[in-house]
């Protein structure tokens, strides 16, 4: 009879401290540990406790199939229709002898099918989600019996995972809830500088060149290089409709010139300040970005329709030649548009530039690039079968072991890529698809890496991808950000929580239209002291308290 885990089994440690909620801040290698290619141990559970030092290949004689719930990717549903079809899982089956049963909500719909699933009686034994957007945060998931604490299981069944977390400690810190709780089999970026430093501002290097103008690395070098893109016909066709600087996905608002903010020392957000939190858009600082951005907007170095801009007309822009520059990353900021016009125009390139230099000297991300551990990972439920728990971990952890690592980053080796000592390259099949598929759809039919998934991202995938030289300076260039002005990924008690979701929701909707209204020349520069105090009368000091509460729980770990 199947044995579910339910309240009933979780120990009282469980108990002790799980009313929390996670908190998103301002906004994707080596070292997989022990494990072999080769196992010779049994694959029964180790004799009398022992705890496992490899993950025994198969795991398991005794077949069994896990259902495992998660978001589909469109880069994958290009060449077939669920996760179980990719190279990379059908090798695993092969290997460890565990089937599994994929269930993808409707693209775009996972959290509202995410809410109706965890509702449900019956779970599946397996879910992937990003646990930063589950109502209460996994500490609700567990209190509620939802999904299972994993630290035993870790401890005895996954020693790959564990030689992660007892080696490094910043892993070690993210990994765990407030309480120590381990809940996940996450998606992991040891190497997290590079992987991290994927995003950020994209200028046309062919339309510096042509003016002979140096990649702009201060705001007053910004400002040089925008002006000329607006007066002096960079795309040559004899009008003045150059975008100087466009964004896409519009939010209805003027908060992606946030990208700015840290050229002023602030963050449009929360903000570490002195080795304190504070709230960025209430600091003088933020005044100084608000002029600065006003000044750009009245003298057209903004596009108009960045506020409502989506992909298509993004994309109608950048392909004729139309923008300037922009935020965006190495693959769907970059190598898209080197795809696509390579042939129809070969003068077209881009590079990516660094973050602008800052007063005090330093160059700011508006991101941490230092987290290892992502909000995205694998859970076991309680509806899973106890007696397979055991066996269900070995699977999770075989992904952190070299050979499954290998296997889910590059996919089939002599197949979708090829090994040269360290550096791995990736065949026709990926780079130019006999079948049509972009490099990501391909590699996407073999690998995780491409998208998301519970495994330790290695490094050598992004530049086996990175074809274009502009993509490579791009992400040279942003690893040298600093991520001070950040918060690690810390979390909010869920009384935290909901008091300060109360107080953001009248913050952030009062905030963004007034700079918005600011920015557009709606509302003069005089109206940023009223910003301040009426945001510090809808409660953002106790925000900040909470937050600062949390930031000191996350540095005790």
């Amino acid at each position: 009879m199947k044995r579910k885990m339910g309240l009933v089994l979780l120990s009282s440690a469980l108990l002790v401290g799980l009313m929390s909620a996670c908190s998103q801040n301002n906004t994707a290698n080596e070292g997989a540990a022990a494990g072999s290619p080769a196992n010779t141990q049994s694959s029964e559970s180790p004799a009398g406790g022992e705890k496992l030092t490899e993950i025994p290949l198969p795991i398991t004689n005794e077949a069994f199939t896990i259902n495992y719930w998660r978001a589909n990717d469109a880069k994958l549903t290009a060449s077939m229709d669920n996760f179980g079809e990719m190279a990379s899982y059908k090798k695993k089956e092969e290997l460890t002898g565990i089937k599994v049963k994929f269930t993808h909500p409707p693209l775009g719909q996972q959290k509202d099918q995410f809410n109706l699933l965890i509702a449900t009686k019956e779970l599946p034994d397996v879910i992937y989600y990003n646990w930063a957007d589950a109502v209460g945060g996994p500490e609700k998931m567990i209190e509620d019996g939802r999904i299972i604490r994993l630290n035993e299981l870790i401890d005895q069944y996954a020693p790959n995972l564990k030689n992660i977390i007892e080696s490094d400690p910043d892993v070690k810190k993210q990994i765990a809830l407030d309480d120590g709780t381990i809940y996940m089999f996450p998606l992991l970026k040891l190497d997290a500088l590079k992987l991290n430093a994927t995003s950020g501002p994209i200028v046309r290097k062919d339309w510096l060149d042509k003016l002979g103008l140096k990649a702009p690395t201060t705001i007053d070098e910004w400002h040089t290089v925008l002006k000329a893109f607006k007066e002096q016909d960079p795309n040559g066709n004899g009008k003045a409709d150059e975008l100087p600087f466009t964004g896409n996905w519009g939010p209805g608002n003027l908060t992606k010139l946030h990208d700015f903010s840290p050229a002023f020392g602030v963050i449009g957000g929360f903000e570490m300040k002195g080795g304190k939190v504070a709230f960025g858009p209430i600091e003088p600082e933020y005044k100084n970005f608000l002029e600065t951005m006003a000044v750009w907007y009245k003298e057209g170095l903004i596009d108009p329709e960045i506020m409502t801009n989506d992909g298509k007309s993004f994309d109608y822009k950048i392909t004729n030649n139309l923008a300037g520059s922009y935020l965006g990353g190495v693959f769907s900021g970059m190598g898209k548009y080197f795809n696509l016009m390579r042939d129809t125009d070969p003068s077209f390139n881009l590079t990516g530039v660094p973050w602008p230099v800052s007063p005090d000297g330093n160059a700011y991300a508006t991101f941490n690039m230092n987290n290892k551990v992502l909000s995205y990972g694998e859970a076991i439920t309680s509806s899973a079968d106890e007696d397979q728990l055991k066996y269900m971990v070995q699977w999770m952890d075989f992904n952190y072991s070299p050979q499954g690592s290998d296997l889910f980053n590059f996919g089939i080796e002599g197949e979708s890529y090829e090994k040269d000592g360290d550096a791995i390259t990736f065949t026709d099949i990926i780079t130019d698809n006999p079948s049509g598929l972009t490099y990501d759809q391909a590699l996407a039919s073999y690998a995780l890496s491409i998208m998301d998934g519970p495994i330790n991202q290695d490094s050598k995938y992004l530049d086996a991808l990175l074809f274009d030289q502009g993509q490579r300076d791009a992400n040279t260039e942003w690893m040298k950000a600093s991520s001070e002005l950040t918060l690690p990924p810390i979390r909010l008690t869920m009384d935290e929580a909901s008091t300060v979701t109360s107080i953001m929701s009248q913050v952030n909707t009062y905030l963004n239209e007034t700079m918005t209204a600011i920015i557009n020349g709606q509302k003069p520069i005089s109206e940023f002291d009223k910003m301040v105090e009426t945001i510090k009368s809808m409660g953002i000091k106790q925000a900040v308290e909470m937050h600062q509460a949390a930031y000191e729980r996350y540095q005790a770990k």
